[in-house]
């Protein structure tokens, strides 16, 4: 038996049918007429495959467009599977949001065929993502929708609007080109000219086409009329039971909806069916108004009164907060719950007799009955949801088909409303392919449909399809009918006893279709079709049409439409922000044949300009879309819509312009560590500099290097240390080379003997030298020091004169040097040592040197007679790290030196003079010094940066990994707040018509990491950065590379490495230092010059002062002002700022002043706690703000000190309630409680809103100038400034975040649940762990509370080395490396995090990726960065073999220096 090929490959062979269909469409655009199942996709993939082959080079594209969402992955699957291209699917939860530019371009860019929706491809034309003529072939799938305001059509009328020879190729499928039989020729024409294409079928391989999609046997089955009783069904229904009639009006349950289903449904279903519906549909409307009602009690309960409920306690205190008859109808329902729902212990649900069903379902069973097989699959096709729920529910449970029949329904997606507000919700799209999936594995073997299962859906071919209900259209009864295409399928039209319109109906689709076939299956494609300018087979009125208007935007592209203005004001008002208090914001249409469109208050502009009346016309429709065209139309000319039509930065979507449109770098290649070649003056050139060093005020030496230095200062081992301007070194033009020679030779002897210990072999870029009183250079003494670089053994002539004052060095122990105290005539190398000290161990000195100085056999020659030497242990200081305010280092930086005892034979001592030696051990201070000073004074003069001093400059670009004992960390978390108040500022100024939501959105983008670091990298930031560690273990002033120390110019710049994000934090922390020298006016200057939007440089009292006319203040205010201790001169402000954006009204609501009050807001509370915390971390002025600005600290402010909520204009019950529920709370909690334990509170945010709104109307009132505002903002938060400090405890979720995330887990979220379901208020926290729950359920009153409590008994849990639940035992994330470490702190270093962080409020922690990125922040935001610090060298047990090689070298060289001496 042969097997055909297509059976054993991937890849499908064409039939011969289907190789017709594709050659005629090349010749043209074509819509192919089969029927369902002839394998229409496939023909398409064969297109697409021949017209990509046609455009190759030309950038180009191939959109399938699809009716549906539940189609887009099936198609797109496929299309994948037949063809090598790389194909995208698009629907409305895969998409990009259309104001994500970049992200739309790369798609175009790396795609070749988009599967999509129909409206996201008109979105993306609209929106100008992309043209039509950039589009080499259109595939529209069901293209039969392709009339009226269909999707498919407004794509067609952008496709007329390119000119004909640059419009892409068009292929549709269908299998019902004609949706009207009665007029075939015109509904057909219709079709061809809205689709510019010409409907075709097969004509020369009919008979294959045939066997390949049979026709099914089709029956009319007539069922009797339904009888106006049913006896057999229990006297006392639910209807009756129910008394829905009487239900008083105060309960918010349509009843005449309802009761006019529940007549549909008895009718359709009989008795049985219609009360199923009516308890289903009455359970979910009374559960939910209970639930609420509940919620609501629940919220005035009292912490015990809410401990006893969720401990299982009555719910009696809720009995006055449930209407009683809500508790009738829930008394009524659970009687009935056994006789309409499955038993809940898995048996079998009591049976449903036939003679409680109408006689249409007692037909239906016996029909199912004589039809079913072992393998039978059918459908039954219904006109509305609710009867395909309910009878997918009873037939299972009729006798008959008890073990035959496993049926579901599959139904649309419905209103989208809530379950209250809907008849019964719809199937979402998961549901439905999960519904699809069982059919098809044959885990259901019937489904009840509604018309969502006519078309599209990929269903295996059905033995049986019935027509439970009249079929409406020929489109339906074609596609509903091509389910059934087996050759022994049957197709079966249910039609009621003397429903003579529905039989003739039906009659008329059978009969007509063989003629209908007729009208298009001879056409040739050559033949020209013939389209209109208005694509639709239902026209408005042609005067209407003719005065439509269609608007360009020159500069983009984007198209704005008669059909397409009101999703787009739609669009607008669904983005403006509200909370859960406050209803959707929609646009408001009145007037009837004259329309006009009111938009909500809520967005920011002038009364005049939210009220909108479109011209007359001549039907209610097209006058309402004139007047959003026009609406639409102005709003772009006022900056709401930009120029692609979008809301104007209404996305989080990144963006390639900052907010005044200049152009943000594409930094997404950047690598994580940077390397850069750092401005550096160390060099050695043809002209040397020397600059003279002084120490307390006295020149002691001269520092030559390559560079004019800038003069500079500092304080350095309790000495003050300068340099003065530098002057041109003139060395003898003869003696030139070994001048320098001697100079370096010199210096590395003093870096030897001062400094590293170690020889240094690569030239030095700086020499210290000693100089004459006329300050030169004294080349005498360099000479004379030089020929002894490693000391002299003679020490005839050293007296007691020199003591404290000469340095030596034990051979033995080089690299340590020592300052003489004194001879020691009474001890000689045979004396015993003293008890206590090291030597002690040993009969005697000698002993004890002998023992530690043999090394490999070879003992150190001692005498036994000898002079011994005792001197201090100059201790070297281990890094380069001096202080800012030249104030003493800490004593950790600095030894206390020890005494030491030698045999003078072992000792040579330096013939350089004390104030030289000592000039050298500042020496590595002083280089570190010079380099901040050179490198900000270069950064200053190169970006024009205002005048902010030394040493904040030096500060905001020294990176951590410096560990110079200061860094930019707290100047960018002090310039953190500058920055964001200084975007926030300039965004509510310069966009008055845009909302907070929209502000919010432009500011994400001025702030964020890589807006910062594309301006960094565009001002070469990067160059002035100092990043270096400042140990001295190895001396860094040394020529990096044969290049440099070859090079014909000096090369003043040094090759570093850094992390990318420091100089984001750079960028921040020169913002800080700005503000700090200078105040915010400072700070606009510098950030003008680094490139932020700031709006210029100009101060904002100057810029914006007179923008707001005077205006009285209400009498209301008056108590608010005298709080304040504050008069306001617009009265205006205050009004905006205390109403809540339900009170509708005709000024806006608080939104925008609280988005500017809270930057303000947080820059107070930054600024006093970097004052008066000078030598706070980073990570502990970060914490400490987020515990004073966050909404339980800001509501008690606004309630305890100021009042706000006796202020605060609402339009809302519940939320009135809410606050006044928690003004108790609020008014009793102090504020060292709200600081230290404001997690446990979550009052409504209402309150914390108007507190920022009230602030930033006085940072307005006070002419912008920041100064006085922070002065009052001050006074207002005192109590709680006060209680603030660096050491604060963390919360318990930030706890657990932190310590998580340093252990390397990645895998943890918090889960809510309910404490009593019948409540269904989440009010219980979980913690799991890698999907194992660790702690909880743990309830409390407020949400808040139970998470404290859940992550506090997770923190102990997971780190409980007992506990089964510890971290090492259930976590299961990889690791770097061998094993897990022991404690969190331990882990290895996090990845950095991502340029575009998201935002933390649009993170969820109940998922594991949201909870990781919470977590990653966190980290970021209140943990300071660990630097390791470079041990010491020089220790006697810590040497190296490196450094006893080392010191091996030296002791052969000095035996070397003694035989010529």
């Amino acid at each position: 038996m042969s097997v055909p090929l297509d059976e054993i490959s991937d890849v499908l062979l064409p039939r011969r049918y289907q190789e017709e269909i594709f050659v005629r469409a090349q010749q043209g655009n074509v819509i192919a007429a089969l029927d369902t199942g002839s394998g229409k996709t496939y023909i398409s993939t064969l297109l697409i495959k021949w017209v990509v082959a046609q455009h190759v080079g030309k950038e180009r594209i191939v959109v399938f467009l699809v009716p549906k969402v539940a189609l887009v992955q099936q198609q797109g699957e496929f299309i994948a599977k037949q063809t090598s291209l790389r194909v995208r699917e698009f629907s409305g939860a895969t998409a990009h949001e259309m104001s994500d530019r970049t992200g739309w371009k790369r798609e175009f860019d790396d795609s070749d065929v988009f599967v999509m929706t129909a409206q996201i491809f008109l979105n993306v034309l609209t929106h100008s993502h992309w043209r039509m003529d950039k589009v080499s072939l259109l595939i529209f799938d069901e293209c039969h929708h392709t009339r009226k305001n269909h999707a498919y059509n407004g794509i067609m009328r952008e496709y007329f609007q390119v000119p004909s020879n640059r419009r892409p190729k068009v292929f549709g499928m269908t299998a019902s080109p004609i949706w009207n039989p009665k007029n075939a020729a015109d509904s057909l024409t219709a079709l061809e000219r809205n689709l510019d294409a010409k409907v075709i079928a097969v004509r020369e391989h009919v008979d294959e086409l045939v066997g390949h999609a049979p026709r099914p046997e089709e029956h009319i089955t007539v069922y009797p009329v339904p009888p106006d009783s049913y006896p057999d069904y229990p006297t006392r229904s639910l209807r009756q039971a129910l008394e829905l009639e009487s239900l008083p009006p105060e309960i918010d349950i349509p009843v005449d909806k309802v009761m006019t289903r529940y007549e549909v449904t008895l009718y359709s279903l009989g008795p049985f069916g219609a009360e199923y519906f009516l308890y289903t549909e009455v359970r979910q409307r009374v559960m939910q108004l209970i639930q609420e009602a509940v919620e609501t009690a629940m919220d005035t309960l009292t912490t015990d009164q809410y401990a006893l409920v969720v401990d299982g306690g009555a719910m009696s205190a809720f009995a006055r907060a449930v209407h009683p008859k809500l508790r009738q109808l829930e008394s009524v329902l659970a009687d009935y719950q056994s006789f309409f729902d499955p038993p809940q212990d898995g048996t079998a649900p009591s049976p449903i007799p036939l003679t409680w069903c109408s006689p249409k379902v007692k037909v239906l069973t016996e029909v199912l009955f004589t039809r079913h097989t072992p393998t039978f699959q059918g459908i039954v096709f219904v006109e509305q949801r609710h009867i395909a729920n309910c009878l997918a529910a009873m037939l299972p449970r009729i006798p008959l088909l008890t073990h035959l029949i496993k049926s579901e329904s599959l139904v649309g997606h419905g209103t989208g409303g809530s379950v209250t507000k809907a008849q019964l919700k719809g199937m979402a799209t998961r549901g439905q392919q999960d519904t699809v999936k069982m059919f098809r594995d044959r885990e259901l073997n019937l489904l009840v449909a509604t018309s969502v299962a006519e078309e599209g859906l990929d269903f295996p071919a059905c033995d049986l399809v019935i027509r439970f209900d009249p079929v409406q259209h020929m489109v339906g009864y074609l596609q509903s009918r091509g389910r059934a295409r087996h050759k022994t399928s049957t197709f079966i039209i249910m039609v009621q006893d003397g429903a003579q319109v529905q039989a003739e109906r039906y009659l008329q689709f059978l009969h007509s279709e063989p003629h209908l076939k007729k009208v298009y299956q001879d056409r040739d494609v050559g033949v020209e079709v013939h389209h209109e300018d208005e694509a639709e087979d239902e026209l408005p009125d042609p005067n209407d049409l003719a005065e439509r208007e269609r608007y360009i935007v020159p500069s983009t592209g984007a198209v704005l439409t008669y059909n397409s203005a009101i999703g787009l004001l739609n669009h607008l008002c669904s983005l403006i922000p509200r909370d859960r208090f406050t209803p959707m914001h929609t646009p408001k249409y009145s007037g009837d044949y004259t329309a006009t469109v009111q938009l909500p208050s809520s967005l920011p502009l002038p009364p005049e300009l939210l009220v909108y009346s479109g011209p007359s016309r001549r039907s209610k429709r097209e006058a309402k879309r004139a007047a959003a065209f026009l609406a639409v139309k102005s709003l772009h000319a006022l900056g709401v819509f930009d120029d692609f039509l979008l809301p104007a930065k209404s996305s989080h979507a990144t963006d390639n312009e900052d907010p005044d449109g200049v152009a943000i770098t594409d930094v997404s290649s950047v690598t994580d560590t940077l390397n850069v070649r750092i401005r550096d003056p160390w060099c050695v050139g043809s002209t040397l500099w020397l600059h003279i060093v002084y120490v307390d005020g006295v020149a002691t030496a001269g520092l030559v290097t390559g560079t004019s230095l800038p003069p500079t200062d500092l304080r350095a081992n309790d000495d003050f240390i300068s340099i003065a301007d530098g002057t041109e070194l003139v060395l003898h033009p003869l003696d030139a080379w070994s001048q320098r020679r001697a100079m370096q030779d010199y210096t590395r002897m003093g870096v030897w003997w001062c400094i590293t210990g170690r020889g240094i072999t690569l030239p030095l870029t700086c020499y210290l030298v000693p100089i004459t009183r006329d300050h030169k250079v004294d080349f005498d003494a360099v000479h004379l020091a030089v020929a002894h670089p490693y000391g002299s053994y003679n020490w005839d002539g050293i007296g007691k004169e020199h003591y404290g004052h000469l340095m030596y060095m034990n051979n033995k122990e080089f690299g340590r040097p020592l300052l003489l105290q004194k001879f020691r005539p009474d001890i000689t190398p045979l004396s015993a040592p003293p008890e206590g000290s090291k030597e002690a161990a040993y009969p005697t000195y000698r002993d004890y040197w002998l023992h530690k100085y043999t090394r490999k056999g070879h003992a150190p020659y001692i005498s036994t007679d000898g002079l011994c030497v005792e001197g201090l242990a100059l201790s070297r200081n281990s890094s380069c790290a001096y202080s800012l305010e030249n104030n003493h280092m800490p004593p950790s930086v600095i030894k206390e030196p020890t005494t030491v005892i030698f045999p003078r034979e072992l000792c040579r001592w330096i013939l350089m003079p004390e104030h030289m030696w000592r000039t050298f051990f500042v020496l590595p201070e002083l280089c570190h010094r010079i380099t901040d000073v050179y490198r900000v004074r270069e950064l200053r003069a190169s970006l024009k940066l205002p005048h902010i001093v030394d040493d904040l400059l030096v500060q905001a670009v020294t990176l951590p990994s410096a560990n110079a004992g200061f860094n930019n960390q707290r100047l960018e978390t002090y310039g953190d707040a500058v920055l964001k108040l200084c975007a926030v500022v300039h965004l509510y100024t310069k966009f008055p018509h845009r909302h907070e939501g929209q502000l919010d959105n432009m500011k994400r983008t001025s702030v964020a990491n890589r807006t910062l670091l594309a301006r960094a990298l565009e001002r070469h930031l990067e160059q002035h950065l100092s990043p270096e560690p400042q140990s001295i273990r190895l001396w860094r002033y040394v020529v990096g590379s044969e290049e440099e120390q070859y090079a014909i110019r000096p090369c003043r710049s040094a090759l570093r490495q850094f992390p990318r994000r420091s100089l984001q934090d750079c960028m921040e922390a020169i913002l800080g230092a700005s503000f700090a020298a200078g105040g915010i006016d400072m700070a606009l200057r510098a950030g003008t010059v680094l490139g932020l939007s700031f709006g210029g440089p100009a101060p904002w009292h100057v810029r914006y002062s007179h923008l707001l006319p005077e205006a009285p203040v209400s009498p209301l205010f008056k108590g608010l002002q005298e709080t304040l201790g504050y008069s306001f001169g617009h009265g205006q402000l205050l009004l905006e700022a205390i109403t809540h954006p339900s009170f509708r009204t005709d000024n806006s609501s608080y939104q925008r002043l609280e988005f500017l009050g809270d930057a303000v807001v947080d820059l107070v509370v930054t600024d006093y706690l970097y004052r008066k915390f000078p030598y706070a971390t980073s990570g502990q002025l970060s914490w400490a703000r987020s515990r004073a600005v966050c909404a339980p600290a800001l509501a008690s402010i606004a309630v305890k000190k100021l009042a706000l909520h006796k202020l605060l204009l609402i339009n809302n019950t519940e939320l009135s309630i809410a606050i006044s529920n928690y003004i108790p709370i609020l008014e009793e909690i102090s504020a060292e409680e709200v600081v230290l334990h404001g997690w446990k509170y979550d009052p409504p945010k209402a309150l914390s809103d108007v507190f920022e709104s009230i602030m930033g109307a006085l940072f307005i009132d006070c002419d912008w100038m920041y100064d006085k505002a922070a002065t009052i903002i001050e006074v207002v938060m005192e109590d709680l400034l006060a209680v603030l400090s660096p050491d604060l405890p963390k919360d318990p979720m930030s706890e657990l975040m932190v310590w998580v995330a340093q252990a390397g887990c990645r895998c943890v979220s918090f889960s809510k649940s309910y404490s009593r379901p019948e409540v269904r208020r989440a009010d219980c926290m979980s913690v799991l762990v890698h999907g194992k729950t660790v702690a909880g359920p743990i309830a409390a009153r407020e949400l808040s509370l139970a998470k404290g409590l859940a992550a506090e008994k997770a923190r102990a849990v997971l780190s409980d080395p007992d506990s089964p639940h510890h971290l090492s035992r259930v976590c299961e994330c990889p690791k770097k490396g061998a094993s897990r470490p022991a404690h969190p702190q331990h882990a290895e270093p996090m990845e950095e995090l991502p340029l575009d962080v998201p935002d933390k409020e649009d993170l969820c922690d109940e998922t594991d990726e949201g909870f990781a990125m919470l977590a990653r922040i966190l980290v970021e935001e209140t943990q300071d960065p660990v630097v390791e610090e470079e041990e010491e060298s020089g220790s006697e047990e810590e040497h190296t073999d490196e450094d006893w090689v080392e010191e091996t070298e030296v002791e052969m060289m000095m035996e070397m220096m003694e035989v010529d001496e």
